[in-house]
């Protein structure tokens, strides 16, 4: 007898184990905000002097909103284990400021407890939070340091001013005195519940990071698509990285190897737009110009591996939308040699092609000079590679809603 009520205790004890996850699954969440990471260079990086005994408060903005959410910090190019003593999220108070509303001040938690250790390679997300989000709103992450990371991860193209101030101060209103940095760390994204929306990730180089756009601003072509899609519960997720490349790492890890990451492991991704390659072309070319067939070499790689890229997203129903690599010629960085514009224009017309990618964004054709068309047009033209904030929302507008209509 006494056997018999152990095995059913033990039988109903596992039936409740086995339904906590079943509920939890219940929950679909979708990606509100994100960011690439990388491990930043000694200019982009924090002084590890600045980390011990700190708080550091970073000001996101959201493309949707929603009543419960989840952050995702970040340890990935770290080496050792990194300690998150606390951390909280709030609405700001003012985007370009280091002030919250106190009323929406929450604490995050993992698996319950307020501090958190990372592990050197590791990504954690945090407890559900229940808090009131509108779309477009901006939020405040705050973290307190015991230490400074073994090696930085973050975000240096973050466009947006983050604050450091000695001591625990995660649930202060505001940070008077506290230092200041056009940079993120830590965090890699926010997600929200919701049973309707979807996300978009865009997937590139510093064209879709935001080059040129001051801090606070939001005029990346990436915030011209998510204020235009306002109201539809479709998210923009910017995983642009300055400097990046298909092929080989440099500033950052290349596409091909945090594509899965990047891409295929946010939550409830249902398109991709890829704009990338134009730096693999520029580097190849830079110090020495290369013959056509070395050129065309680089082309027939990065269709391979952009054609790779494709079938990955497809297997996991993800409508692959492709972009055309835009004008470079007037770049006195790159200066491509006519081998390089005859690869560009191999890889645009392979982009172009029916049945590669699922639907194409000619943004060549949109912002390429008439008069002299391997160069963008002087209206759109910030310095020759990367478009102003005129060309930047002429990207947003040439956009097709429709796209995102269905997968």
């Amino acid at each position: 007898m006494k056997m018999f009520k152990r095995s059913a205790w033990v039988a109903a004890g596992l039936a409740f184990a086995l339904a906590l996850p079943v509920q939890a699954e219940t929950q679909r969440w979708v990606g509100a905000w994100s960011s690439a990471q990388l491990a930043p260079d000694a200019k982009n990086s924090l002084a590890p002097e600045a980390y011990p005994n700190a708080t550091l408060r970073q000001v996101v903005r959201v493309s949707i909103g929603g009543d419960t959410l989840r952050i995702k910090l970040s340890n990935l190019f770290g080496t050792q284990p990194l300690t998150i003593a606390a951390a909280r999220i709030a609405v700001s108070a003012a985007p370009a400021t280091a002030r919250i509303d106190p009323v929406t001040d929450r604490p995050l938690t993992f698996s319950a407890s307020a501090r958190v250790t990372i592990p050197a390679g590791g990504e954690i997300w945090s407890d559900p939070v229940k808090l009131k989000v509108e779309p477009l709103a901006h939020l405040a992450i705050s973290l307190h340091y015991p230490a400074a990371p073994s090696v930085q991860t973050g975000h240096p193209g973050s466009r947006a001013t983050s604050y450091v101030l000695t001591g625990d101060h995660t649930a202060a209103t505001d940070l008077p005195g506290a230092k200041t940095a056009d940079r993120w760390f830590q965090i890699a994204s926010i997600d929200v519940v919701s049973e309707e929306a979807s996300a978009i990730v865009a997937f590139g180089d510093s064209i879709t990071d935001g080059y040129g756009v001051q801090p606070n601003t939001n005029l990346r072509w990436t915030d011209g698509l998510i204020e235009r899609l306002k109201g539809k519960n479709i998210a923009v997720l910017n995983l642009g990285i300055g400097g990046n490349r298909v092929l080989a790492d440099g500033l950052g890890p290349s596409g091909v190897s945090r594509f899965d990451r990047d891409v295929l492991s946010q939550s409830g991704v249902t398109h991709l737009i890829l704009l990338e390659g134009v730096n693999d072309l520029g580097v190849l070319n830079r110090d020495q110009s290369q013959d056509a067939q070395t050129n065309a070499r680089m082309a027939k790689d990065l269709i391979s591996a952009y054609a790779g890229m494709v079938a990955k997203a497809r297997a996991k129903g993800i409508k692959a939308i492709g972009a055309t690599i835009l004008p470079y010629s007037g770049s006195a960085y790159y200066h491509p040699p006519a081998e390089a514009e005859a690869a560009r224009q191999t890889i645009n017309a392979w982009i172009r092609a029916p049945g590669n990618f699922d639907a194409v964004i000619d943004w060549d054709a949109v912002l390429r000079d008439p008069a002299r068309p391997t160069y963008l047009l002087p209206a759109y033209d910030n310095d020759g590679l990367h478009p102003n904030m005129a060309g930047y929302k002429a990207m947003a507008d040439a956009i097709p809603l429709s796209l995102f209509e269905s997968r």
